[in-house]
């Protein structure tokens, strides 16, 4: 039937465009931001579930933060402990020499001042050992924390050595000398159980340090398969975007010539008369 009250052609025509146009819009928009899923409209719960791994992302990058933070705290603490391991195996050599009956006490005094040299060193090297504020072997510090997983809810604990002549692990005493025979017989024993107590304490904070590399590695790891994931979620596949495109244009140009044929139909009805 042709009526001039009511196109049922253009309507129909117009209704098929602008589905076109809207199908167009989208494709268009995910073309132009790489998204298949750009915000909640598009896909409520796809878009919730990439806003929950986003979150876990950005909480990744904190824990690389604090990981970091303790890796180079405790890693100067490390250097630290092996120059003055380096520097108790000299101390060690000039005891045993001033530990020689035979020499003088000029020659005794020489070794001495070496000696006191050297454990003034330690000192400096141990008050000097510091990242951040913080430093583990001078005996301020209990422990470290660096956190461990996007939560905050898991930790890595790293506990302080204190290297201080005179602590726990260096029972060398902060006044000690080699004026005499026995003070330097005395100093030698003294050093060798430093050491053994300070090459236990390098090996526990170099099994830290190890442990947070590794840890780092992991929550590096953990991000960016995440990020993968994301992405899979998310991102628009550009080629099979593209190859819509063309067709949605042509699809758009054949819907305006249907709506242009629709709309003449009803001059039609003047054929009539």
């Amino acid at each position: 039937m042709v009526s001039v009250n009511t196109n049922y052609g253009a309507m129909a025509a117009l209704q098929q465009l602008n589905s076109t146009n809207s199908e167009l819009e989208t494709t268009q928009s995910r073309i132009n931001t790489g998204l298949k899923v750009g915000s909640a409209k598009d896909n409520g719960a796809i878009y919730a579930i990439a806003q929950g791994m986003r979150a876990d992302v950005a909480g990744y990058g904190v824990v690389q933060e604090s990981l970091d933070r303790a890796t180079s705290t405790v890693d100067v603490a490390l250097a630290a402990g092996e120059a003055i391991s380096d520097l108790m195996i000299d101390m060690k050599e000039k005891a045993l020499g001033a530990a020689d009956s035979s020499l003088t006490t000029a020659q005794r005094s020489a070794f001495n001042e070496d000696f006191k040299a050297l454990r003034d060193q330690i000192t400096t090297i141990v008050s000097n050992a510091e990242f951040n504020g913080t430093n583990l072997i001078n005996g301020t510090t209990a422990s470290i924390e660096a956190i461990a997983d996007a939560d905050g809810t898991s930790v890595i604990t790293v506990h302080d050595e204190n290297l201080s002549l005179g602590g726990g692990v260096l029972t060398l005493a902060a006044t000690a000398s080699l004026d005499t025979v026995t003070n330097a017989s005395a100093a030698v024993s003294t050093i060798e159980t430093s050491l053994d107590n300070l090459n236990q304490a390098l090996a526990r904070l170099g099994t830290s340090s190890k442990a947070l590399g590794v840890h780092s590695d992991f929550v590096q790891q953990l991000s960016d398969v995440t990020e993968a994931g994301i992405g899979n979620l998310v991102d628009a596949d550009l080629a099979k975007e593209s190859a819509r495109l063309q067709a949605l244009q042509t699809k758009q140009q054949l819907g305006v010539q249907a709506l242009s044929i629709a709309n003449s139909s009803s001059s039609i009805a003047l054929s009539f008369f």
